[in-house]
């Protein structure tokens, strides 16, 4: 893709994934119930092609497959080296719906991992803002657990989520995790519910309450008006843009840019991105109906 220099290539290094012909078999070991329409599958990876699967980085995706019926672009939920993988899905599309009304045991196909990772290893010493939106949780999962597992290699971390209601919020079962590892956990919901006691609105508010320097870097993923509008208040505080990376999670289907559903000016979000620096497409991002 034209505008990505070589230093920021080399920043997201990554290991080669199985090729688009090649699958591993996967047995759905447990389901969770996180939240209405959305579950995470945790998918025991058949040995021939386990080590490569689990080789991800926290940020990429893999594809899930159910013959006869397609395949569907997932984030990688689970830490690197961490089996069974976990896979957040809301069921939304052919390939989902059929993957939700499969039981304990079933097999898919899967393959990956593909895609540019969030770039936490260039990341030491910084203070993180990590902000996501509905499902958009899935794709920074990894990012958070990282950073909770290896605290003393970044300033200070917040984590700002939203969702349309309380019962809409994924993980909520890990939050309190998050914070004993020394994260700021900040929620926000839509719209409130009986017993709520936290704010009411949006994503972006949350970033009044928050400390932006030089050392700052925030990681986002959500709907693109969310992530938009957090890129504004930041850079109104001073946040440069080489400093703001956001996952731009669009229709993929097949991972090695050949289809061209998900272009986004000259990138493909599968080979190119998901995860992109915003200077890198800041261009093309009020373009309406790219």
């Amino acid at each position: 893709m034209s505008g990505l220099s070589a230093a920021s290539t080399a920043a997201f290094t990554t290991p080669e994934p199985l090729p688009p012909w090649a699958y591993a078999q996967a047995t759905i070991a447990a389901i969770y119930d996180e939240a209405p329409g959305v579950r995470t599958y945790s998918l025991e990876v058949a040995s021939q092609h386990r080590q490569r699967l689990l080789a991800s980085k926290p940020g990429q995706f893999n594809m899930l497959y159910l013959p006869g019926i397609g395949e569907a672009a997932i984030s990688i939920a689970s830490p690197p080296d961490t089996h069974p993988l976990l896979h957040t899905v809301r069921a939304v599309g052919n390939v989902t719906q059929r993957l939700a009304a499969l039981s304990l045991g079933a097999e898919v196909l899967i393959r990956g991992p593909y895609g540019r990772p969030w770039p936490l290893e260039d990341l030491a010493g910084t203070d993180l803002i990590i902000a996501a939106g509905g499902v958009g949780l899935a794709s920074v999962r990894a990012a958070i657990r990282q950073a909770a597992t290896s605290r003393d290699q970044f300033g200070s971390v917040a984590v700002l989520i939203g969702a349309k209601t309380p019962e809409d919020l994924l993980y909520q079962h890990e939050f309190a995790q998050w914070q004993a590892a020394g994260l700021d956990v900040v929620l926000i919901v839509d719209t409130a519910a009986s017993g709520w006691q936290g704010p009411v609105g949006l994503v972006p508010q949350l970033l009044d309450d928050q400390p932006i320097s030089e050392t700052t870097t925030m990681l986002t993923c959500g709907p693109e008006v969310m992530m938009r509008s957090l890129a504004d208040v930041a850079f109104s505080r001073g946040l440069p843009a080489e400093q703001f990376y956001l996952s731009m999670e669009r229709n993929m289907q097949c991972a090695a840019g050949f289809c061209g559903l998900c272009q986004f000016g000259p990138a493909f979000v599968c080979r190119n991105g998901p995860i992109f620096r915003y200077d890198e497409i800041a261009q093309f991002l009020e373009v309406p109906n790219l």
